[in-house]
């Protein structure tokens, strides 16, 4: 095992479930959330994020429970709960909280907590340690210590996972760092990288997705540039791809819980030192205004076949924040739907991986089944799930009056050169 600690994992969603799976295999571990019913289906091995498959969990040794009372028979606890944004773009770190509290209330001397979760730059010290010295009673750095090690999960990716990603980690001293590292090294098989303080940690972790999210940006601001100028976008990121160092971002929606929250963190925290952080909030408003860009060039495609625009009929393919996963977490696909409805649209929408009442519930959009969809006017390929790619042309025709109308396909995955007559493609 290479250490002898008992692990908990606080958060059973796309990031814990995947750790608690890695160290189940090496012995019991603790796997706790708040969520009844999604430990009852963890618990008969179903994973509804299909992140995890079912032999996988079955493999482990984990504990799934929604007793805080079973995370005192753990010393090495690992918090990875959600930590989304507010309203009013602020971080939302109310579950952050509740995990240190819960967790809080059941620590012990010796124990080690180490927090995954997205933070800004200092709020593992300023605002989780107290909480846990105040529901403990124990002080830290004396009775209990504590880590930070960022989360870098990729939904859907099946390439890059937890055990063959670099994890960075942290602790308040050599000491702990030392077992924080040894932990895991235990499952992690590229190693980690010993940074040199928690904030240093949190900060590494919010500037990867902001770096990505500030490159997207370019990408559709020049998507916007070369609309203007009549020049297909893809054909010239082609061309300029061809130089050895020039970086392979595309357009598109930027959604989902890293790329579109991540961000809002460290601006946040940067405001708060007194530095407004002009570059980064303009990509992000740059990113956030696509879904409306995209809706409004449907439509002018609509006048442009001479299709009356109010009372038509899009069809939306994919509502997920990104393809071939049911996430629709801060999904940008509902900012196209809702510009649409400005403009009288009737929209209909499919998705093969999102859950139909989830939609419903929070986004009031009715999921149709792909063999139901009726022939409208046009077509937007918002997510390129597998299907979608795979029925290809054949689904735009299917789901368009005689074949014909507009397609816009924002990531441009249907060929270009196998296009039907009577299509007007755009595309990002």
């Amino acid at each position: 095992m290479g250490h002898k600690r008992k692990i908990s994992v606080i958060g059973m969603g796309y990031v814990g479930l995947p750790v608690a799976v890695a160290f189940g295999r090496q012995g019991r571990v603790i796997g706790f959330d708040i969520n009844e019913e999604r430990i009852q289906d963890l618990q008969n091995g179903i994973d509804g994020n299909r992140e995890v498959i079912k032999e996988d969990i079955s493999g482990s040794d984990i504990q799934f429970t929604l007793d805080p009372v079973d995370l005192s028979r753990a010393d090495f606890h690992i918090i990875a709960v959600p930590t989304p944004i507010t309203d009013a773009k602020h971080p939302d770190t109310k579950l952050l909280l509740q995990a240190t509290r819960i967790l809080g209330g059941v620590l012990k001397p010796g124990d080690i907590v180490v927090y995954e979760s997205t933070v800004y730059p200092g709020a593992t010290e300023e605002e989780c340690v107290p909480l846990l010295e105040q529901e403990s009673g124990l002080r830290c750095g004396k009775d209990f210590f504590i880590g930070y090690s960022p989360e870098r999960i990729n939904p859907g990716d099946k390439e890059h996972v937890f055990t063959n990603i670099v994890k960075v980690v942290s602790g308040q001293n050599d000491e702990v760092l030392d077992v924080i590292a040894s932990v895991y090294e235990s499952v992690v098989t590229t190693g980690v990288h010993r940074a040199p303080s928690i904030k240093v940690a949190e900060a590494a972790k919010v500037i990867e997705n902001t770096q990505r999210d500030i490159n997207i940006a370019l990408m559709n601001e020049l998507a916007l540039v070369f609309d203007k100028l009549e020049i297909d976008t893809n054909d010239v990121l082609a061309a300029a791809g061809t130089k050895w160092n020039f970086l392979p971002f595309t357009p598109g929606l930027v959604g989902g819980h890293c790329i579109g929250i991540d961000p809002y963190y460290l601006t946040y925290k940067a405001t708060i030192t007194g530095h407004i952080p002009d570059l980064i909030t303009t990509s992000r408003n740059i990113n956030n205004g696509m879904g409306a860009y995209i809706a409004a060039q449907v439509v002018k495609g609509l006048i442009l076949t001479g299709q009356t625009v109010s009372g038509s009929t899009v069809t939306v393919m994919g509502l997920t924040f990104k393809e071939n996963i049911p996430d629709i977490r801060n999904t940008r696909v509902k900012d196209v739907v809702d510009e649409l409805r400005k403009y009288n649209v009737t929209v209909q929408a499919n998705d093969t991986y999102a859950d139909p009442v989830e939609v419903r519930q929070k986004f009031n959009i009715e999921l149709t089944d792909i063999d139901n969809l009726v022939p409208g006017h046009a077509v937007i390929v918002c997510v390129p799930h597998l299907q979608y790619r795979e029925m290809g042309w054949s689904l735009m025709q299917r789901c368009l009056h005689g074949g014909k109308g507009v397609v816009y396909d924002v990531k441009s995955v249907l060929p270009r050169e196998e296009m039907p007559e009577g299509i007007l493609l755009k595309r990002l």
